[in-house]
């Protein structure tokens, strides 16, 4: 995995993240998705796929990640490799949003994927593909002390009851949360 300070640097380079819904989901719901927003000063990319089960299914977040496309501030671009969308999902049981995602990294040559998803994760890893996950970018916010010690177990208790981490997972980052950086 990609250390995180690629998803909150400062730097000039140009950086990519493609989302998948889950995880935008996510930081949605623990009032985090604006922070990382605002702090992560490259493209943030979603598939066609993503854009529209997000515009579909109408969740408490859905005008929060509208807002977000509408303003550009999360884009939307369209996998050009059908077929290698398709090869994803039979190779790794994963569903046509997930496939995008991982196809729309392989096509912009993106740094890194943010994927909650156990399948999808697992084709990172055997695709070399960079990922990071919700948890993970509450993590590095509280660490880039973009959020306070308080606001980042708030939100990580936020996540715990959403989310499906192990609780060996969720342990961890409370002691690291607690302990400080």
């Amino acid at each position: 995995m990609l250390p995180l300070d690629i998803v909150f640097h400062l730097s000039y380079n140009h950086h990519m993240i493609i989302f998948d819904s889950s995880t935008l989901i996510l930081l949605a719901r623990i009032d985090l998705l604006e922070i990382f927003i605002q702090s992560f000063h490259d493209t943030v990319l979603i598939p066609e796929k993503v854009r529209i089960r997000i515009y579909y299914e109408e969740r408490e977040e859905t005008p929060l990640l509208n807002k977000f496309i509408e303003n550009k501030k999360i884009k939307v671009s369209k996998v050009r490799n059908s077929k290698l969308v398709k090869k994803l999902m039979e190779d790794f049981a994963i569903g046509a949003g997930k496939a995008e995602v991982l196809a729309l990294t392989i096509q912009e040559k993106a740094n890194i994927i943010a994927t909650d998803d156990r399948n999808a994760i697992r084709a990172c890893k055997l695709l070399q593909l960079n990922f990071t996950t919700a948890i993970a970018i509450l993590v590095r916010a509280f660490e880039k002390k973009l959020i306070d010690r308080e606001e980042a177990l708030i939100k990580l208790d936020k996540l715990e009851n959403i989310a499906r981490y192990k609780l060996s997972i969720i342990n961890n980052v409370k002691n690291h949360i607690e302990g400080g950086v």
